[in-house]
């Protein structure tokens, strides 16, 4: 399968978990709206995906979120499958993405290295 066709995947399993949660199909206490999609990333043969996900909260609700998405992705996947209409439908992972907090750190330590330099 072409790389390009491996990206349109990856974005219609994106769009497809992002619809679930803002439309509140994914049924849980522990799932926020604002819960996002960051990025997909998809293996070579396409049987497993892995879901990275982020919220605007502190890191124990966005690994609670992470969780109820773990725990509802049999649900997940089904639903997916019918919204993708492909043969197979891969085994999706959730993870936290921590690129956002790791980002935000290393904006805060530039910073305080530009104000001690000056």
């Amino acid at each position: 399968m072409s790389q390009y066709s491996q990206q349109r995947l990856e974005a219609k399993i994106s769009e497809g978990i992002s619809m679930m949660i803002v439309n509140g199909d994914i049924k849980h206490h522990d799932l926020s709206s604002l819960t996002s999609v960051t990025r997909v990333v998809l293996s070579t043969d396409n049987a497993y995906a892995t879901v990275y996900v982020s919220a605007p909260f502190d890191e124990e609700k966005v690994e609670k979120c992470v969780q109820a998405l773990q725990s509802a992705r049999g649900f997940i996947q089904k639903r997916l499958g019918a919204f993708m209409r492909t043969k197979n439908t891969p085994v999706l992972t959730f993870k936290r993405d921590v690129g956002f907090q790791e980002g935000e750190k290393m904006d805060r330590l530039l910073d305080s290295l530009s104000k001690h330099g000056n």
